[in-house]
């Protein structure tokens, strides 16, 4: 991974740290105009808060630590070039630019028919840059000397060897790519450096506790359980074989397939979190259905309340309370889009009551990109499928906690190979990139997904 996707990455950790330290401020606020509260209730939110803005401070520590390195680098990079020994043979007498009276490129008293100046013609097609150089000062001495006389009738279209296009190879168009947002707030685990599975214990059967039914009688009594959850170490992978030739005499073709390649890799990995068969989100959530052939935002967001309310009851005590929404950009923007006069009847923390939610105004995968009308954060990934349903144009909105959200990574994940040798015989350079994750959401069976009728190929009509 490189400085500036680190960066990158850092910048959306500190908004997501930024958006749950103003959370539980908001949270605070709200508690403290309660009449019934108590001093543990306000200690303890008070903590919560503390929590939460220590971690922006370590987000913002970590993410100044990575700009602070990436300045250093930027230094280097232009002492470098200041510090770089330059030519010391005198430049040609033909490349100085001087002030006075000078003696014209092309003289007859030295060259009667024009032979040199006609073999600079044909240099500056073939791509001599000294040629070209001339013919170009000619000119210049011509428009000064008899630029009254000289008649503009050819356009660049007749100099087609001297015209040289220009390749603005810095300002390259990447291919788009749908990259990670959904992984980058997943709850984040270092890989083990050894194995292909990862296994948790689940305790499945709990102990009991009940009411002894007289004294001196035995109490209950249950055994506990446990079962092992399994999760396997996928690889990811990609390759290209390159030319020597477009490395060695391209410009910045390398860097360019292998930034392509990474952001393939990131793309992938946040597709497999959401869409892998078994695993994927889509396939361990339970469905609440919504189906209305008229859908509206309005109609909606009692589904996500329902959703929200399944992810608490699954995980009861468990429960951190870090939900998240997971929905495609056409469906972010479609609730957007709605126009209406009704508004929760409770207010929450942040949210102006007569608004269907906050958009923060976020870039897509910068993190959170706004809330809904009750709190919860949404996260807009592109890699969600909008190719579901019976008429294969629907997309589904995820919501889960996202501290039961586990995703391993390698810390040097995608890692790069350069083979040179492989295609040795064909002049040609091996590049794979790769790296080893594992994930699951299924710790404890809580996902919820918004799924149905009413997530079709939403229309932008203001309701």
């Amino acid at each position: 991974m490189t400085l500036a996707e680190l960066i990158a990455q850092a910048r959306t950790a500190l908004d997501t740290a930024i958006t749950t330290r103003r959370t539980e401020q908001d949270a605070l606020v709200a508690l403290r105009s309660e009449d019934t509260l108590t001093e543990e209730q306000v200690r303890a939110q008070i903590e919560r808060r503390d929590a939460a803005d220590a971690e922006v401070t370590r987000r913002q520590e970590a993410l100044e630590e990575l700009l602070a390195e990436q300045a250093r680098e930027d230094e280097l990079a232009q002492l470098q070039a200041r510090t770089t020994p330059a030519a010391t043979r005198a430049p040609a007498y033909d490349q100085v630019h001087r002030v006075g009276q000078e003696e014209r490129t092309y003289r007859p008293d030295q060259d009667r028919r024009g032979a040199g100046f006609e073999r600079d013609v044909a240099a500056a097609f073939l791509g001599d840059y000294d040629a070209q150089a001339r013919l170009a000062r000619h000119m210049t001495e011509e428009r000064a000397e008899r630029g009254d006389q000289l008649q503009r009738a050819a356009g660049t279209g007749a100099f087609a060897g001297l015209v040289v296009p220009q390749y603005l190879t810095d300002m390259y168009a990447p291919a788009a790519a749908a990259r990670r947002p959904f992984a980058d707030v997943c709850r984040p685990h270092d890989l083990p450096a050894q194995g292909m599975t990862v296994n948790l214990s689940r305790i499945t059967t709990s102990t009991d506790v009940d009411n002894q039914s007289a004294e001196n009688v035995a109490v209950t009594e249950q055994d506990m359980d446990d079962t092992l959850h399994t999760v396997n170490v996928q690889t990811a992978a990609g390759q290209q074989t390159l030319s020597r030739q477009a490395i060695e005499r391209g410009a910045g073709v390398e860097a360019v397939v292998l930034d392509d390649l990474f952001r393939r890799y990131h793309t992938n990995l946040d597709s497999k979190l959401l869409n892998q068969a078994s695993t994927g989100l889509t396939n361990v959530a339970t469905s609440v259905a919504y189906t209305d052939a008229s859908p509206t935002a309005a109609e909606l967001y009692p589904k996500v309340i329902e959703g929200l309310a399944g992810v608490e009851a699954a995980m009861l005590d468990m429960a951190s309370g870090d939900n998240v929404a997971v929905m495609h950009s056409r469906r972010w923007y479609w609730m957007q889009n709605a126009l209406s006069s009704s508004y929760p009847l409770i207010t929450q923390p942040g949210i102006i009551a007569q608004t269907l939610g906050a958009n923060y105004a976020t870039t897509y995968g910068r993190g959170v990109r706004g809330m809904l009308p009750n709190g919860t954060p949404v996260i807009v990934d592109n890699n969600i499928a909008t190719n579901l349903g019976a008429g294969t144009n629907e997309d589904e909105i995820y919501l889960v906690d996202r501290q039961e959200c586990h995703l391993w990574e390698d810390p040097d994940a995608p890692m790069y190979i350069r083979a040179e040798q492989t295609k040795a015989a064909s002049l040609g350079v091996l590049m794979v990139v790769y790296g080893y994750y594992a994930y699951t959401h299924n710790r404890y069976a809580h996902a919820r997904k918004i799924a149905g009728t009413g997530l079709v190929t939403p229309t932008f009509t203001g309701v």
